[in-house]
């Protein structure tokens, strides 16, 4: 799925691709981290920069700090405090193996000084907000993915996470809350819960619903097309919660997980966490349709200079 990405960005191909592919959770990040020793060795960096909470994060930041080279997380400082997240614990760890921490806002920054972080602290703003100003005109003028979409007027959702996939009963409330929606829903169905639908029985009656547009994973312009012409979003995305608060974006989304940790987004009225179950989720969308909304404040993640920042910062030192 990461070369529509490459594609889509203009990016230059890997000089290394790791192909750790898929699996449990320890062999993946085992499998990265072999992988990314060797590649260290052989390459001598000054910094590791790191992005966000995956196993491939805390493998490059095991694997740099074992060698003694220096890391920097970007999106340091991010905090769900659900245990039941991989990623929570992925992001704790790699905050406390890194030099320099660019946090993407001051509640981040606080998180990281409260923990007693022994590496630098900059607060940055994120570069998702970066590449959604800069991509979405091109996405919006390039894009044919909403000639494909049967309604005029939809819900953006997405669901992926390892807490709601992998438990058979919140797979039979996503199929409830997306198909009962007052809103048709577009849904870019990622290979993981596609999989599991399917072993719960629910995969053709999700295809069939005329309420619902299963589209396949959507690469990063088709992506960001969707989200600027949605009515609003449904997912359990950490990312799109921060993507849905873009200046030339501005949509409400609907968390469904029982926490988040970018509380930065509720608070600014872009974000609201309504876990899964349909009656509450659908009330609460129902309540949005019957309102005027708009956000209490700009983007709390910055203003789309990130990327500029962190570069500044690492060549002055």
């Amino acid at each position: 799925m990461s070369k529509v990405f490459f594609e889509d960005l203009e990016l230059p191909v890997p000089d290394i691709n790791l192909k750790t592919g898929s699996g449990t959770q320890a062999s993946q990040t085992a499998a990265a981290l072999v992988s990314l020793e060797r590649a260290f060795r052989k390459i001598s960096p000054d910094v590791v920069l790191v992005e966000g909470d995956t196993n491939t994060v805390l493998a490059a930041a095991l694997a740099a700090a074992k060698m003694r080279i220096k890391v920097g997380h970007v999106e340091a400082g991010l905090r769900s405090f659900d245990l039941r997240m991989p990623e929570e614990h992925n992001r704790r760890i790699t905050d406390h193996l890194s030099a320099y921490l660019f946090a993407p806002t001051r509640k981040a920054a606080n998180t990281l000084k409260n923990e007693a972080v022994w590496g630098e602290i900059r607060i940055t703003g994120n570069t998702a907000i970066d590449a959604c100003l800069m991509y979405t005109p091109k996405a919006l003028r390039l894009s044919r993915v909403l000639e494909t979409i049967p309604f005029r007027r939809f819900a953006l959702a997405t669901a992926h996470r390892a807490e709601n996939v992998d438990d058979p009963e919140i797979l039979k409330e996503l199929f409830e809350i997306f198909t009962r929606c007052p809103v048709p829903v577009v849904y870019p169905i990622h290979p993981r819960a596609r999989m599991r639908f399917q072993s719960v029985g629910l995969y053709r009656k999700l295809s069939a619903s005329r309420n619902v547009a299963l589209i396949p994973p959507a690469g990063y312009l088709d992506f960001l097309a969707l989200l600027s012409k949605c009515a609003f979003v449904m997912t359990d995305s950490g990312g799109i919660q921060e993507e849905a608060t873009a200046p030339n974006l501005k949509k409400r989304v609907f968390v469904l997980r029982t926490s988040t940790e970018r509380p930065e987004a509720v608070e600014a009225g872009y974000a609201e966490v309504v876990g899964t179950q349909p009656k509450r989720v659908l009330s609460r969308v129902q309540s949005f349709l019957a309102g005027k909304w708009n956000p209490r404040r700009s983007s709390p993640f910055g203003d789309g200079s990130a990327g500029h920042q962190i570069v500044d910062f690492l060549f002055s030192g």
